[in-house]
């Protein structure tokens, strides 16, 4: 029984695979209107919000899957070890699940085994990370670890690219004259890949491959302990809130201290690929999240946004829409640890 219903399975998956990659722009309309939903969900009725963040998981995990298939389909594998990758799937389904997670445990169970669940994933990520660095040499760890991928930069080369064959296995016909090479009708590209302009051979456009998924720059002494600090700074923290309690300054303190020192050791970006100096411009907005973690979101700014999220919603015509939702929204997220600390 367990074989045939194993078999049903794998059946439904190779169909699924197959409409994915035949269908790639339906696909995306799935995922939008998956993540969309969840957005709509949020604050509609009791309990929405750990709906809203099931619903949101899930779309980003229908994502990975899909792009997975995608990727399969267009023979542009990750750059690096199966192993590596398997590594690198695990931490990003980490990264995705992890505040439903939370706030599923503290729906369930309580508080205690919320922090339970938040110091294992913690653990798991914060030991995936430190094989990535010091055994694969992965470099600078980004968030997500797989980027989604870019679909009508793929789909175009691709596109291109079956073009480019057509154009030189298929049939065509030479003028006697001119000597000027036309294709056929059977060898003509769909409507929407068609370019009506002149052919441009001499600087043909550099593909999204070369740029995205170029090796992880090589890390000397220096940036491997900036990257270690980065890895350790949330057990740090979490350690902090134990021993201090998570009303004192010095949990707050000291991860600020770990974050500006890791964005100092790394503060030469020039020879990083693209990818990576996303990375840094995202760590150093993210300092800006100090404001919205407690204590000092609980002293000093929490009345002050109130007061400018009330004000813009009252008096600025339109950014009502944006301002309340945010008012009712923002107690819930400066809750959750993952959203602040993760």
């Amino acid at each position: 029984m367990s074989v045939h219903c194993r078999e049903k399975l794998l059946l439904l998956y190779r169909r699924y695979q197959s409409y994915v990659t035949k269908n790639p722009a339906a696909t995306a309309q799935l995922e939008g209107t998956v993540r969309t939903l969840s957005y709509l969900i949020a604050g509609r009725f009791a309990d929405s919000h750990e709906l809203s963040e099931l619903v949101y998981s899930a779309s980003n995990l229908l994502v990975l899957l899909n792009d997975g298939i995608l990727r399969k389909g267009l023979c542009r594998s990750l750059p690096m070890s199966l192993s590596q990758q398997k590594l690198l799937m695990w931490l990003t389904v980490l990264e995705y699940v992890e505040v439903f997670t939370e706030m599923g445990a503290a729906k369930l169970y309580g508080e205690r085994c919320r922090w339970v669940v938040i110091i294992l994933i913690q653990l798991a990520k914060a030991v995936l990370r430190i094989l990535l660095l010091f055994w694969y040499k992965a470099g600078i760890q980004t968030s997500p670890p797989i980027s989604p991928l870019d679909r009508e930069m793929h789909l175009g080369c691709k596109e291109d690219e079956d073009e480019d064959e057509a154009l030189s296995e298929g049939p065509a016909f030479v003028g006697q004259r001119s000597g000027r090479v036309m294709r056929s009708l059977s060898s003509t590209p769909s409507f929407q890949s068609r370019h009506w302009g002149a052919p441009q051979h001499d600087n043909p456009p550099r593909r999204p491959e070369e740029e995205l998924l170029q090796p992880p720059t090589h890390l000397g002494l220096q940036e491997t302990i900036a990257e270690s600090l980065f890895i350790a700074r949330p057990l740090v923290h979490l350690l902090g809130l134990g021993v201090c309690g998570s009303r004192s300054w010095k949990p707050w303190i000291i991860s600020g201290i770990l974050d500006i020192t890791n964005l100092s050791l790394m503060r030469d970006t020039k020879r990083l690929n693209r990818r990576e100096r996303a990375e840094m411009r995202r760590r150093a907005f993210l300092l800006l999240y100090y404001l919205l973690r407690s204590p000092f979101y609980d002293r000093y700014s929490q009345t002050r946004i109130m007061f400018l999220l009330r004000l813009l919603a009252d008096y600025v015509p339109g950014v009502g829409l944006v301002a309340r939702p945010l008012l009712d929204y923002l107690p819930v997220w400066q809750k959750v640890y993952f959203y602040n600390w993760g």
